[in-house]
């Protein structure tokens, strides 16, 4: 039975990854997620059923198009990979609790505005409004919070977190990753806000530095900052506990 849990958690988490590419692609536009059939990019072809298996397909197709030959991006199958992995995690972390539904949004969450900062740099609203009062039903429902307050803290620190470095860096911080991180505040609380986005900030850097040094990245150039509050969130929402415990015990 485990197995066979496994093996649907997984196939959930790449059929589901392949639907949120969709998402993350057409909502920012205005269009429609269920029409028209996806198509290629290049040629405007609509694909067929069997260039529309997750992962698969790309493996099959050798990762071009079936017609023109042009290159398919990664990204889609690294999202629909990703969020079946982070599914997996998630299952194997939590097992089958009501917990876990509120994992499986926070990553559908992610992988979402991430493929859509990475395209347009762009974190949509209408993704954030779908959100936050499903995230707000669950935490005083059926997955509360460790107290009554601890979600609403974490929704308006993160809110007003994000609001004054965007004040204060003049609007170098999008007003999207302010609305994100009090959407993100409901899931993870006080802490866990506060803690995700140090650790966003220090992917960034990261990445960003180790970009520059490759030559990938220019010194003021805009970067999309969605991907690694996607990091930084994921990491605090599975290890949060243990790195405040770890740093609370180098402070003794």
């Amino acid at each position: 039975m485990d197995h066979l849990i496994v093996i649907f958690v997984l196939a959930l988490g790449l059929i589901l990854g392949s639907f949120y590419n969709v998402i993350g692609l057409r909502i920012p536009i205005g269009k429609s997620i269920v029409w028209p059939r996806s198509q290629c990019f290049n040629c405007k072809r609509s694909l067929t059923t069997i260039e529309l298996i997750p992962l698969v397909s790309f493996i099959l197709l050798k990762g071009c198009c079936q017609s023109c030959k042009k290159k398919i991006s990664a990204i889609y199958p690294l999202v629909e990979l990703l969020t079946g992995l982070l599914f997996l995690v998630a299952y194997f972390h939590l097992g089958l609790t009501a917990e876990l539904l509120v994992a499986l949004l926070l990553i559908s969450l992610l992988m979402i505005i991430t493929v859509s900062d990475i395209r347009y740099m762009i974190i949509p609203d209408r993704i954030l409004l779908f959100f936050c009062p499903v995230f707000l039903l669950l935490r005083y429902t059926i997955a509360p919070a460790s107290n009554a307050f601890e979600s609403l803290a974490g929704m308006l620190v993160g809110f007003i977190m994000l609001w004054l470095i965007k004040t204060i860096s003049h609007g170098r911080m999008g007003g999207g990753d302010v609305k994100l991180f009090a959407v993100l505040g409901i899931v993870l609380g006080l802490n866990g806000v506060l803690l995700a986005f140090m650790l966003s900030c220090f992917f960034g850097a990261l990445i960003g530095g180790v970009g520059m040094m490759l030559g990938k990245v220019s010194k003021g150039q805009p970067i999309s900052f969605g991907p690694y509050i996607a990091i930084g969130t994921m990491v605090t929402y599975f290890f949060g506990s243990f790195l405040i415990q770890l740093y609370i015990s180098l402070l003794k």
